[in-house]
């Protein structure tokens, strides 16, 4: 079932809809990033908080690792429980509780007094940057209009990206004193607008609200945007979509939900896609730069605050790399995207493990740094987010999301855990080369199986995401839409 997304033999429901209705969802959009910003700042700020944690802490080398990393196990159990919790409770309302644990899990770091606390208060932001990070896709890809939901998509990772920035921001503003706990209390202050913001300023998805009978909210809110012919028209849809589930329910042959649904045959293709390319961005290193960026550029000789200024850098080309590519993903499309982003993340990684290895000079380590946060951001980085609310059927779009973001969390989890052990016992420049490695089996993976999404509905994707798998969509496949 789906509600501004395009319908099967339509073209884009809202091409109708006036420039005041797309600039309102727009506005509900940039307010639900707000999750995507705290998903950025609460994975990065850790990269220079870290660096005079460790002083006063006294931290070893493996308790600096679980600082960052455990911050990700809860991120997994975040991501795995909110595609239930927002089927269940709505999209707006888990959005806000998330705001809740945000600001919660910051308050608990800032006051800690030792490793322990302070362990504890990144288990707790974990939840909620697992949840958001599951959450945001699923409500933005539910209100986006067809011929603007890439762009729509990717501000999720826009805000990652700008949070990221804004995080090496306050770490270098705090970087003189110290003060790591300023660092982290910074957060509390989007923490608090995303829980107000979803509460009082955007609405309910309708695609949740149609799920839930509550139709004449849905014909209001429609209203709000798309006038009232255009509304009932939509109603119309849905209403037949809905009669058309009733009827394969009838007939005696098993509809799936819930998780079990993501493993049906006709859906399978999509969670296999939607994990795999959850691997292949993380094990491509990504996070190994984002977290220990400041750490890998002092290795090179510089001090902590110059690390700290020199990986500000890094966060401003992953912003206007970023900005580049959702100018790019309604144009070009997702697979031109995700082929060149891995062709560029495979050579950076070949030359930034060579600048270890070969002790080339710090300033070219920091340039092919630099180049491979570029080639990411302009492809993969947010690709992935689109792809996710894309692919699968609107009935399992939340579980789906849910599933493919636990992968991401997991994987992210053993890279920044393994990272220095693996530096420490290869090398770093070895390691980024293995990174590479995981880039062009990548390049393989979305050259044979992912489908192109632009500018197509969903029972166009799904057709020839099944013929990739050697699948021909059926009467399975439909009854998983509705």
């Amino acid at each position: 079932m789906q509600a501004f997304t395009t319908e099967p033999g339509v073209r884009g429901p809202l091409e109708a809809i006036p420039a005041a209705g797309k600039r309102k969802i727009l506005r509900w959009a940039a307010t639900i990033a707000i999750g995507g910003f705290l998903f950025g700042y609460d994975t990065g700020v850790v990269s220079g908080a870290l660096l005079f944690i460790t002083r006063d802490f006294g931290l070893t080398a493996a308790q600096q690792g679980s600082i960052v990393s455990v911050l990700l196990i809860g991120a997994m159990a975040g991501a795995l429980a909110a595609g239930r919790v927002a089927d269940r409770l709505g999209r707006r309302r888990t959005l806000a509780l998330e705001g809740v644990v945000f600001v919660i899990g910051t308050l608990i770091a800032i006051s800690a007094g030792g490793y322990g606390m302070l362990l504890a208060g990144r288990v707790v932001l974990g939840l909620a940057v697992g949840g958001a990070s599951a959450t945001v896709p699923v409500y933005l890809s539910e209100i986006a209009p067809a011929e603007i939901r890439g762009r729509i998509l990717s501000a999720n990772q826009l805000m990652i990206t700008v949070g990221i920035l804004v995080s090496y921001l306050i770490d270098l503003a705090f970087s003189a004193s110290g003060d790591w706990r300023a660092m982290f209390a910074v957060g509390l202050i989007p923490g608090a607008a995303l829980t107000l913001g979803a509460l009082l300023l955007v609405p309910e998805s309708p695609v949740w609200l149609i799920r839930n009978h509550r139709t004449g909210e849905v014909r209001e809110l429609l209203v709000s945007v798309a006038g009232e012919q255009r509304a009932d028209q939509l109603i119309a849809r849905f209403r037949h979509r809905r009669e058309e589930r009733r009827r394969a329910e009838g007939s005696g042959e098993p509809v799936s939900r819930g998780w079990r649904a993501l493993t049906a045959p006709a859906v399978r293709p999509a969670l296999i896609v939607g994990v795999t390319l959850a691997v292949i961005q993380q094990f491509g290193g990504i996070n190994t730069i984002i977290y220990y960026a400041p750490t890998i550029i002092q290795n090179t000789g510089l001090t902590a605050s110059n690390s700290i200024f020199y990986s500000v850098f890094i966060g401003l080309i992953n912003l206007a790399m970023t900005l580049v590519s959702i100018r790019c993903v309604d144009r070009l499309g997702r697979r031109k995207l995700m082929i060149g982003s891995l062709l560029g993340m495979l050579v950076t990684l070949a030359l930034l493990g060579l600048s270890f290895v070969a002790t080339l000079p710090s300033v070219l380590s920091l340039v092919f740094m630099i180049l491979y946060i570029a080639a990411y951001a302009a492809g993969v980085g947010p690709v992935f987010w689109v792809l996710v609310g894309e692919v699968f059927p609107p009935s399992e779009r939340a579980v789906g999301s849910s599933a493919s973001t636990t992968v991401n969390w997991l994987s992210n989890f053993v890279v920044s855990q393994a990272f220095l052990p693996l530096a420490g016992v290869l090398g770093q420049g070895q390691t980024f080369w293995l990174f590479g490695v995981v880039c062009l089996l990548g390049l393989g993976f979305v050259a044979r199986f992912v489908p192109e999404t632009k500018d197509r509905d969903y029972d166009a994707v799904d057709a020839d995401l099944q013929s990739r798998f050697g699948r021909r969509p059926g009467s399975a496949a439909l009854r998983q839409r509705g």
